[in-house]
């Protein structure tokens, strides 16, 4: 990362350029909450792909890029962001259908940039051409995103100043984990820039994707143009500020020959409209405003139309004879070509094409387009186009020859995407004073996690082991994995077999003063003798429980009294006390390693390395279709053989807590429903709920294994009128908490799902199987 100096001195000259920007500009007034990071969406999205395209030309070229990735990714949250007002309006327009929220981008201050990664916690951060910001990128490196750069590119004008700053750029450059560059050239002038070569690759140019030629005109404005019955339609698209005089003064001179001509103007900003308006009456030339059209108003020609709108340019470009491409005259740099090659049009451009150098030069080098140095020769291009209409459509259909080769960086994108995507471990660390007030106590922790472990493995304390196969279902991180899930699971799988289990729990927050608490199969018991997930349990199966925080003599009182034929340990990773024949280590992984820092910085218990000791992984709330594959590398890193196994919690049913009679999944799609948890995870349980299509109108949440009082009863209660609730919805682990059932209440029922099921099984049937030829021998 760059060093702390000049990344200080950085967002110290950031502040009062925004603040410059706010108070003399009304530009971002009205979009100033969301530019400080407060989204404009209710949820916090578990998983998601956020693309930024700061304006209307990046969100044009980026069009088909969404819709590629709605295609590959139809299960993910895709977010667009936008810099400008007119792309964000673009945005709206053009991918409102494809997206799943469209959003102003935060300013590059890391609070921002953070409050929003925690909001979206993209798996992947996409962004478009020459938006280099290093407080994006480094926050989203820091959160564990992949990052992608694509249609990349740097201008004549802008390479110089990242060669200059390259100590700086270098740094930020490096941490995107794929850069694509629209041309050679651009790759070239990354790596001057300080791109590190193995990262930045040509991709190609997205704009030469671009269909929107295919759409039809408005239809006010096709019949418009039915009505004024103009001659030859010429376009000038994209124009600048001195620009619209130099093309009005051409078309002049060509509308002495073509006394019906009609040219069609649209400048590049919306804030210049009225400015070009006023140019064109002080010039006398007869002109419409596109904003003004009606079904009676016809232009005397010759004469102008002014293209104040956004969105339509491109639909008009098949309307013209000949097109003029704006910012090439003037030194700007020049704008798309792509549209109207692409409708087979032939454009004229001016001597400043640096922004699209590889577009014009391809297009240059096959004689499909034309090239001018002034004004005057801007009039004599138009008047010879017109003039040869059979070198017209030469030039405009070699053009569109040229522009339909070039097509593919859309898919060389999403490929790479698609690649980065699975390789992301999305693991938010934490940051800024947070690290500096709990570095200290974390260390202490580690310290001390380090030594209870040196203290079982070196003998200092005594280890003991059940005669019975014991299997630890444990995880490495605070917090919920699901680990009483796959428990249950493992029971339903080892009582289809005939196989007779038991459990070890330490109860967690119950109320008894007993030190250990056995419960024979069948038994009742109140969640506060037992913990509420030991509740779980015995609702499903009748099996022998212990209680205990010293869970090595609960289980020896089990084997004496029941004899079962496996032991499973809740929670049992860091028991030391106890030795197992395998530990199972859960891994949630919309959180999979603790942000890598120990209690209470982040929610690691024991340090990474801990990972050696598990006999195998299971990656919990992994969706069929994702692969993980950067979370397996890293596991890889500590543990080389143990597998790994993917599962998820699907929702069965939806079960009357009054009643108990399970219902549909779709009972609660049209009733407005109330949704409560007490659970370590409750984005799961918000997730699970947006998939069956409850429509939730509130979501309250409580701290983890919470005990509902008569308070919170009547405040769920208050809640439910004020809100217009038809019914509440809860989960299993919740019910047990309650006092009583709620009216209309319902809890998700749900069920673990594994790949690989039965290669998980026989990895705890040959632990058990192995165990009895020990006991035998013996």
């Amino acid at each position: 990362m760059p060093g702390l100096g000049m990344f200080l001195l950085y967002n110290l000259l950031l502040v009062p350029y925004y603040l410059f920007r706010v108070l003399q500009t009304s530009k971002y007034r009205g979009s100033l909450a969301q530019r400080f990071g407060r989204l404009p969406f209710d949820e916090t999205f578990r998983q998601s792909i956020w693309l930024h395209a700061v304006s209307v030309g990046e969100v044009l070229s980026c069009e088909e890029l969404v819709a590629g990735l709605r295609r590959r990714f139809p299960n993910v949250k895709l977010l667009v962001s936008t810099t400008t007002a007119t792309g964000q309006k673009m945005a709206r327009e053009k991918l409102g259908r494809l997206a799943d929220g469209i959003f102003y981008s935060p300013i590059d201050l890391p609070f921002a940039v953070r409050r929003v990664l925690r909001r979206l916690r993209p798996r992947l951060v996409i962004v478009a051409e020459t938006e280099i910001w290093p407080n994006l990128f480094r926050e989203t490196k820091r959160s564990g995103a992949g990052l992608l750069l694509v249609n990349a590119r740097l201008s004549d004008r802008s390479a110089p100043r990242y060669r200059r700053l390259r100590f700086f750029f270098r740094r930020v450059l490096g941490w995107p984990d794929a850069i694509l560059a629209q041309s050679d050239l651009d790759r070239r002038r990354l790596l001057e820039a300080g791109a590190p070569p193995e990262r930045v690759e040509v991709g190609g140019n997205l704009k030469f994707d671009f269909r929107a030629a295919e759409a039809a005109p408005p239809a006010e404005i096709a019949e418009w143009l039915e009505r004024t019955k103009p001659g030859p339609i010429l376009l000038a698209g994209s124009t600048r500020e001195s620009e619209e005089a130099q093309v009005v003064a051409a078309f002049r001179r060509l509308s002495e020959k073509y006394k019906n001509a009609l040219l069609i103007l649209a400048p590049r900003h919306p804030e210049r409209f009225d400015r070009v308006a006023e140019m064109l009456g002080a010039e006398g030339l007869s002109f419409a405003r596109r904003s003004s059209l009606d079904r009676q108003s016809v232009l005397p020609l010759p004469g102008v139309l002014l293209l104040d709108s956004l969105g339509e340019l491109a639909s008009l470009y098949r309307l013209a004879r000949a097109v003029f491409i704006g910012g090439s005259l003037v030194n700007w740099g020049g704008h798309n070509v792509l549209e109207p090659a692409f409708a087979s049009r032939p454009v004229v451009v001016g001597p400043h094409m640096q922004n699209f150098r590889a577009i014009a030069d391809a297009l240059l080098a096959a004689d499909a387009m034309v090239q001018v140095k002034d004004a005057a020769a801007l009039a004599a291009a138009w008047l010879e186009l017109l003039d040869r209409p059979d070198r017209a459509t030469e030039v405009g259909e070699r053009a569109r020859r040229i522009a339909e080769s070039h097509r593919g960086a859309t898919t060389r994108a999403v490929d790479r995407a698609e690649q980065l995507y699975h390789l992301a471990t999305p693991d938010p660390r934490p940051a800024g004073l947070t690290r500096l007030l709990l570095w200290l106590p974390a260390r202490i922790w580690e310290a001390a996690a380090r030594f209870r472990r040196a203290a079982y493995e070196r003998g200092w304390l005594s280890r003991r082991r059940l005669g019975t196969c014991t299997v630890s279902i444990g995880n490495l991180t605070a917090g919920g994995t699901g680990k009483t899930p796959v428990v249950l699971w493992l029971l339903e799988q080892l009582e289809a077999r005939g196989l007779t289990g038991a459990v070890l729990t330490r109860g967690y927050r119950r109320e008894s003063a007993e030190k250990m608490t056995i419960l024979e199969p069948g038994e009742a018991a109140l969640p506060a003798r037992t913990g509420d997930e030991a509740q779980l349990i015995l609702r499903r199966f009748r099996i022998p429980i212990g209680i205990a925080a010293d869970r090595c003599q609960a289980g020896m009182e089990i084997e004496r009294r029941f004899h079962p034929d496996v032991i499973l340990l809740d929670d049992g990773f860091q028991h030391y006390q106890l030795a197992r024949d395998l530990d199972l280590v859960l891994i949630d992984v919309t959180a999979p390693l603790g942000g890598r820092e120990l209690l209470p910085l982040g929610r690691l218990r024991e340090p990474l390395s801990a990972l050696a000791r598990a006999g195998a992984f299971v990656l919990t709330r992994a969706e069929p279709w994702e692969r993980w594959d950067g979370l397996q590398r890293e596991l890889r890193r500590y543990n080389p053989g143990a597998p790994i196994f993917f599962a998820r919690i699907e929702p069965s049913a939806l079960v009357d807590a009054s009643t108990g009679v399970e219902h549909s999944l779709s009972l609660l799609q049209s009733r407005p429903s109330l949704a409560f948890c007490g659970v370590a995870n409750p984005a799961s349980f918000w997730h699970a709920l947006d998939v069956i299509g409850v429509p939730v109108v509130e979501r309250l949440c409580y701290r983890d294994h919470h005990r509902y009082s008569g308070a919170d009863v009547l405040h769920l209660q208050a809640a439910t009128r004020r809100t217009g609730a038809a019914a509440l919805v809860t989960t299993e682990k919740d019910l047990m908490n309650l006092p009583e059932p709620l009216p209309n209440l319902y809890w998700l029922k749900t069920s673990v799902a594994v790949d690989d099921p039965e290669q998980l099984l026989s990895l705890v049937l040959s632990r058990a199987a192995l165990r009895d030829r020990q006991g035998a021998a013996l």
